[in-house]
């Protein structure tokens, strides 16, 4: 789906004693994984008596690189389980691009190893006035683009308002409403605000907040993602596209000294075991999203760490309830049971049994979710942590309830790596005990974004990386207006909760309008939610500096070669 991520999986057939745990369910994972050239199950993913480095489920965020322990140029290679979309920080929906991001265009904000927001470009957190309605920013100065255009409150209001006013921005509904940005001098900006908007600095510490060049926005326009220019300690160098993309060292960057790479070129390599082959091998230092198979015995391999968090998203699978025109056009109903009637819906999340895909599937390594919101998110609660029941019988009976025929037959778009089939497999064998035939139609990673967007699916498999503002893995997405509302649902008085969430600076308020959400959510099922993914990276010893947090980036530009 636009935004989101495809997962990372294990390769296994299941053994008869994990297949007893889990059940009846976890019997039908098995089958489905039948001749899929899995390898036999790993010990326990939790077990550290073999030496393991980490526990697994313990954080491992990684350390910055101390600049005396680390050499000076080399390229860094990074092996990435999926093509970056578009490179422009507006039109982007990617965690792939994001990674590159990290390196090439710096935000006003940033979050820290505690998810909490701190200043980037800016030099303080907003000051916010006792209405709500204006945020003032304060800028560094002294920095330069890569092009060598002076960045300043101008080329702020530049990005903002491209942000808000270009056709296909999926950051027009993160900034919420915006009335006008001010700029009162060269290090100011101010944001003026029809409504208190809560959410706002959160999204100024993702891709809303990187400040484009104005020099290369007015040469490409809506072709910057063919040669973007930002703030960054690297600079775009080149793409091949399903290939490879490379930055190089900006000597422009203000921080110059803190980079020690000459280059970083990420590959795209798809298929899990191969990007291991390669950290192994040492053709790459860092691989994106580990299979939860090959995990433990990496963190036994005594020439590779593995960095691990608990993601802020979520995998799950989005309906078309309205998005028979193509994102961003009027609303019209894809017409079929699945699209019409909740409880069809309802009888689909009713037939996945999710304890059976973390225990069967991902050795444990990752976690039930029945909501976008984050256990570990401070707008948690309890009734935003429900998770409704495995129950194929009940599933059978909304079906019957509904005058829908069983068999009913669905079809499913994703991706068309191993790790992603794999999972396709398993659904498809477990929603059969609910009364559905599930079709798999497997696509390329960037097909399947298009075909997303362009509403040509019945049912879809992706994630969301996770933002730390509940709102940002929210209103977008299920939102009538969200700029990433690909399922084309809407809903009243979700908007309304969703709405006031967003105005209200109250915390305990905010907790509870979201609590509401997720039960208004579990009525409709617009997105089933099925699990959090860890966020698994592999880093060679060689290398000193890589970090990832809880929002899924992978932290390069201040890396380094070992001494």
């Amino acid at each position: 789906m636009t935004r989101r991520l495809p997962l990372s999986l294990t390769r296994f057939t299941v053994s008869n004693r994990h297949r007893k745990a889990a059940g009846a369910a976890a019997a039908a994972i098995a089958l489905a994984l039948v001749g899929t050239a899995c390898s036999p199950v790993q010990p326990a993913a939790n077990d550290t008596s073999s030496g393991a480095q980490t526990p697994s489920g313990q954080d491992v965020f990684g350390e910055p690189a101390d600049a005396s322990q680390v050499k000076q140029g080399g390229t860094l290679t990074v092996a990435l389980s999926a093509d970056p979309d578009k490179l422009d920080p507006t039109l982007s929906r990617s965690l792939y691009s994001r990674y590159v991001f990290h390196t090439m265009c710096e935000k006003l904000y940033d979050l820290g190893s505690d998810a909490k927001v701190v200043p980037q470009l800016a030099t303080a957190l907003p000051t916010i006035s006792s209405d709500g309605l204006s945020l003032t920013i304060p800028l560094k100065q002294g920095v330069k683009f890569a092009d060598g255009g002076t960045f300043d409150s101008n080329a702020v209001k530049i990005s903002l308002n491209r942000d808000l006013t270009l056709a296909g921005s999926a950051r027009k509904s993160e900034l919420g409403p915006i009335t006008s940005i001010e700029t009162p001098d060269p290090k100011t900006v101010v944001i003026k605000l029809s409504k208190p908007f809560a959410p706002l600095t959160a999204a100024l510490a993702d891709r809303a907040g990187m400040v484009l060049s104005p020099a290369a926005v007015a040469k490409l326009g809506a072709n910057f993602s063919n040669a973007p220019v930002c703030v960054g300690p690297f600079k775009f160098a080149s793409r091949v596209a399903q290939n490879s993309i490379k930055v190089v060292k900006d000597p422009l960057y203000y921080d110059a000294a803190k980079v020690h790479l000459d280059a970083i070129e990420y590959r795209i390599i798809t298929d899990s075991s191969i990007r291991s082959a390669n950290l192994k091998s040492g053709d790459a230092q860092v691989a994106d999203s580990l299979s939860t198979q090959d995990t433990p015995a990496l963190q036994k391999d005594d020439s590779v760490t593995v960095l691990q968090s608990q993601s802020l998203g979520y995998q799950g699978l989005t309906i078309n309830i309205g998005n028979s025109n193509g994102i961003g056009n009027p609303l019209k109903s894809l017409g079929t049971p699945l699209a019409k009637d909740p409880r069809v819906r309802q009888a689909l999340a009713l037939s996945i049994d999710r304890d059976a895909l973390v225990k069967s599937l991902f050795g444990g390594l990752n976690t039930v979710a029945c909501s976008p919101i984050s256990p570990k998110s401070e707008f948690t609660s309890d009734a935003a942590q429900v998770c409704p029941a495995h129950d194929p019988a009940k599933a059978k009976q909304l079906l019957a309830d509904a005058g829908v025929n069983t068999p009913y037959k669905v079809e499913m778009v994703t991706s068309n790596n191993p790790d992603s089939l794999r999972l396709a497999q398993a659904l498809q064998g477990m929603v059969k005990e609910g009364g559905f035939d599930l079709v798999i139609k497997p696509v390329e990673y960037a097909a399947l974004l298009d075909q997303q967007d362009r509403g040509d699916f019945e049912l879809l498999q992706l994630g969301w990386s996770g933002r730390v503002d509940p709102d940002a893995n929210i209103f977008n997405f299920v939102g009538t207006t969200g700029s990433q509302n690909v399922s084309g649902y809407s809903s009243p008085d979700l908007d309304k909760l969703l709405t006031d969430a967003r105005q209200s600076t109250d915390q305990a308020q905010r907790v509870k309008l979201y609590g509401d959400v997720v039960t208004k959510l579990q009525q409709d099922d617009p997105i089933i939610y099925m699990y959090r993914q860890r966020n698994l990276t592999g880093v060679s010893k060689k290398l000193l500096g890589i970090q990832v947090y809880p929002d899924g980036v992978i932290r390069t530009a201040f890396a380094g070669f070992a001494k």
